[in-house]
């Protein structure tokens, strides 16, 4: 709490007052304009009545009515006959049935008319109010008038001015004035006054020390207060006006001991003046606004925690019940509101005082007595959600906000937890038997029976699908997430029997009321619920095996919880539980994220059966089955997603494998050559079995998933084996023996399964990606045998050592034969492809000769790699003259006899 200067506070009061009068006389105006337009539309609209017919008019009408129809011949005279003077003066007839008369546009005030009606009485106002203020100013520098002769004539002023805004409001009634003129004279005189005083008093406390602390307060306070109730006359302009005045004036007065019981009770009465003003004239903002300026005192003390938690309670339980009674729509005092509609600021009112209630346990340490009334305010959360379905959204905030304070309750008494994520360290923590432990159970046993109960029992109650929902899902979430806590605080993350038994209740009660709701008849909201219930199942059971299993198991129990979700929606086929497949695999996906190992250093040296192969094959099992269910019923998002999870997987199963194989279980090694060669293999292998499962499933998850693998054999085949650890060029590594080696495994089979790759997208995609696949296989056949005729001269290390002419002559010959090879299979199999690889390897060959062998070989070496090369080379040329293409000579032609 602050003094404020005299002369700031004067001009602030005065400028939010005029502004405030400033918009509730543009309503007017608007407001009048509209009622003139009514009523123009209301006077078009009238028919008008023909005046009375004189009686030589009706014989004439009479002498008419007798004469031949229209439909038979008009006598001879009749063309000549002047029409009756009737007939000129009868209006059209009007049809009842017709579209009234578009609106004309109204004009709008001119110049002279904003200028003599608007401005003047706006200006006046606030020159009224600021006039008061530099009156008591002047006084002060000239010392004219003594300190209370000033103040007495302060609220002299006031009060003629509150006195002149009430007789001209009566003047304006009893002459029949329009109950909405253009300027609000009034209202702004009325806030001028208002103003004054609240100037006047503060001066006497704040300037002179007339007033002690409390007595400021009190008449600080009852300003507010009749200003607030002088609205309900006035307008909107002078209730906000009121409404931040009174929330002002515990600022304004300062005391060296702040006595929030005091402050706590001003409140109180502030908000149910407000919140009974914004209830006649249903005045929403005023209530938000009133709800806000409460909370935000509630902040001030928090710092004294258990000291002031009576008094904080008071404060939030006493607005809760003025919220419940005054503002919820539906409820005791509250408005009216059609029924089956959450209504935003019903719920928010509630929501806002839990979330009060929530700060002063958490500032208190979870002191009993605000626990207390944090279960005292979410059990009245319940009871009028119940009774008023226009607060149900309160519910939702109400689960949120007992999670936040069971959770911080946890992790305040467990912070290693914060950053450990394998648990508590040995010592650190409470034990499981501090005193609170058992008033927390208490209050979740309460918290979780209610919520469950009240969203079991509310559903069919409602005709609006979105009540019965919202009771549904903070039913589930509510149980759940307080085990959780409940689980941490106590059993420290480890394993934990009575928490699996727990569980296991848990489960047992979702599925029952799953069984009961599914007996029912069909009603709005019923079918997500009962998805909602049964997803409360599998998340029980879920928790029951990490619970009662090691930590690793939460990544399966999710998994299979997802399998369980598909399962159920084959057997009620619910939408929503599609989706909730899709994500608990995306939760899973999450936890991996979070450790790729699962169970941290746990993992095992085993090769194969370690963690690994739980932690990464069971959610693949769980997630490729759970994509079979889902299948059943369409192909649509949460079906692509699991499918992509099941992808996901088990590449990541045969990858993390992979390297917990090469690298002796320690993760955190640096690739080889072993490790690159498996992965290329084991990924070309995945990719060719999902090119054959989507030519069945016709997935296009299947499609992409087997063109990523693709890529990623790719990449890892250039960058890893063919640059990276190519033993050749850069990597030292021991290949082995002379033929069963690294470079069978990292070249020679790499090439095979390029080749069936490329064999089974042929006809199914494009011709050059089958092409660019099949060059792969090449590239790495030919690799294979380049380095194992290097394996035979250098030994099982590659890279040191030169090269002699005779390897030199080996590699010639190798490739030649390589080629021809090819050719062979090319000729005996009909492979155009096969044939055209022969030609690339014999080229390649030519250019080595020419290029390499030229001027690196001498002697013999060099005429045997020409001589060896030139008779290929014939060979093939007549193999192809002579097989291949071979051309028939065309038959002889006979001549025979004339």
């Amino acid at each position: 709490m602050f003094d404020a200067p005299f002369d700031v506070f004067a001009v602030m009061i005065a400028i939010a007052a005029f502004l405030i009068a400033l918009k509730a006389s543009n309503q007017a105006t608007d407001l009048r304009r509209r009622l003139s337009s009514l009523e123009a539309n209301l006077h078009a609209a009238r028919p008008v009545q023909p005046p009375p017919l004189t009686p030589q008019q009706e014989m004439e009408q009479t002498h008419a009515a007798a004469t031949p129809s229209a439909a038979e011949p008009p006598a001879p005279d009749a063309e000549l006959t002047p029409p009756l003077v009737a007939d000129q003066a009868a209006p059209p007839p009007i049809d009842a049935d017709a579209a009234p008369p578009p609106l004309l546009p109204t004009a709008g005030p001119g110049l002279e008319e904003r200028l003599g009606t608007r401005w003047v009485v706006w200006i006046g106002g606030l020159a009224l109010a600021l006039g008061g203020f530099f009156m008591v100013r002047y006084s002060i520098e000239a010392g004219l008038l003594g300190p209370g002769v000033r103040v007495f004539l302060g609220g002299l002023f006031a009060l003629a001015l509150l006195g002149a805004g009430e007789w001209t409001r009566r003047k304006e009634s009893i002459a029949d004035i329009q109950a909405l003129p253009i300027a609000n004279i009034p209202a702004i005189l009325t806030a001028a006054g208002t103003a004054v005083a609240f100037a006047t008093v503060y001066a006497a406390y704040a300037l002179y020390d007339f007033l002690a602390p409390a007595t400021a307060f009190v008449l600080l306070g009852l300003v507010a207060l009749g200003t607030l109730a002088a609205a309900l006359l006035h307008g909107p302009a002078l209730a906000g006006l009121g409404v931040v005045g009174a929330f002002v004036t515990p600022i304004l007065v300062s005391s060296d001991k702040p006595d929030y019981w005091a402050l706590y009770i001003y409140l109180a009465i502030v908000s149910a003046a407000s919140f009974g003003l914004a209830r006649i004239r249903l005045w929403r903002w005023l209530a938000v606004t009133t709800i806000i300026f409460a909370l935000l005192w509630t902040f001030p003390g928090l710092d004294l925690g258990a000291q002031l938690a009576a008094a904080h309670a008071f404060h939030v339980i006493a607005g809760f019940v003025l919220a419940a009674l005054l503002v919820v729509c539906g409820f005791m005092f509250g408005p009216t509101i059609d029924d089956g509609q959450i209504e935003p600021v019903s719920s928010g009112s509630l929501a806002a005082y839990l979330f009060g209630a929530m700060l002063i346990v958490l500032s208190s340490a979870h002191a009993d007595l605000t626990l207390i009334t944090f279960t005292l305010l979410i059990a009245g959360t319940l009871f009028v959600a119940w009774r008023a379905p226009a607060a149900t959204g309160a519910l939702g905030a109400a689960a949120a906000l007992v999670f936040m304070v069971f959770a911080e309750w946890a992790v305040r008494a467990n912070p290693d937890m914060l950053v450990l994520p394998g648990g508590p360290l040995p010592g650190i923590g409470p034990t499981a038997t501090d005193s609170s432990v058992t008033l927390h159970l208490l209050m979740a046993a309460i918290f979780a029976a209610g919520f469950g109960g009240a969203g079991f029992l509310a559903q069919g109650r409602s005709t609006s699908a979105i009540i019965p929902v919202v009771w549904s899902a903070a039913a589930t979430f509510t149980p759940i997430a307080l085990l959780v806590a409940l689980y941490a605080r106590i059993a420290h993350l480890d394993r934990s029997i009575p928490f699996a038994i727990l569980a296991v209740l848990l489960a047992a009660a979702f599925a029952a009321a799953t069984e009961a709701l599914s007996r029912r008849e069909n009603r709005p909201g019923l079918a997500i619920s009962i998805a909602l219930f049964a997803t409360g199942t599998l998340g029980a059971l879920a928790l029951a095996l990490t619970f009662a299993l090691e930590k690793g198991w939460l990544t399966i129990a999710l998994a299979l919880m997802s399998l369980g979700t598909a399962w159920i929606s084959i057997q009620r086929p619910i939408a929503f539980l599609r989706w909730l497949a899709a994500i608990l695999a995306g939760i899973v996906t999450a936890r991996i994220v979070y450790d790729p190992r699962i169970v941290g250093d746990a993992v095992g040296t085993t090769p194969i059966f370690n963690w690994l192969l739980w932690g990464y094959g069971v959610p693949a099992l769980s997630f490729w089955a759970a994509s079979r269910f889902l299948h059943r019923r369409g192909d649509d998002a949460p079906l692509r997603m699991v499918e992509a999870a099941a992808i996901l997987f088990t590449a990541l199963l045969a990858f993390m494998e992979i390297r917990h194989f090469a690298t002796g279980g320690n993760m955190t090694s640096p690739p080889s050559l072993l490790e690159f060669a498996l992965q290329v293999c084991v990924t070309l292998a995945m990719a060719i079995g999902l090119e054959r499962l989507r030519l069945r499933s016709g997935s296009i998850v299947h499609n992409l998933g087997a063109i990523v693998l693709t890529v990623i054999a790719g990449l890892i085949s250039v960058f890893g084996l063919l640059i990276l650890e190519n033993p050749y060029l850069l990597s030292s590594i021991d290949v082995g023996g002379v033929v069963f080696n690294l470079l069978l495994l990292g070249y020679a089979l790499p090439a095979v399964l390029m080749l069936l790759l490329s064999y089974a997208v042929a006809g199914h995609r494009s011709t050059a990606y089958a092409n660019t696949i099949a060059g792969g296989a090449l590239v790495f056949a030919l690799a294979y045998v380049t380095l194992e005729i290097r394996r035979f001269y250098h030994g099982p290390v590659l890279l040191y050592g030169a090269t002699t002419g005779a390897e030199q002559y080996t590699y010639s010959i190798g490739w030649l034969g390589f080629g021809v090879v090819l050719l062979g299979v090319g000729l005996l199999v009909n492979s155009e492809r096969a044939r055209l690889a022969s030609a690339v390897v014999i080229a390649l060959t030519i250019l080595k000769a020419f290029v390499i062998d030229m001027s690196t070989l001498s002697g013999v070496w060099r005429a045997l790699s020409f001589m060896g090369l030139g008779i290929v080379l014939v060979a093939i040329g007549w193999l192809y003259q002579r097989i291949l293409f071979r051309r028939q000579a065309p038959p002889a032609v006979t001549q025979t006899s004339a």
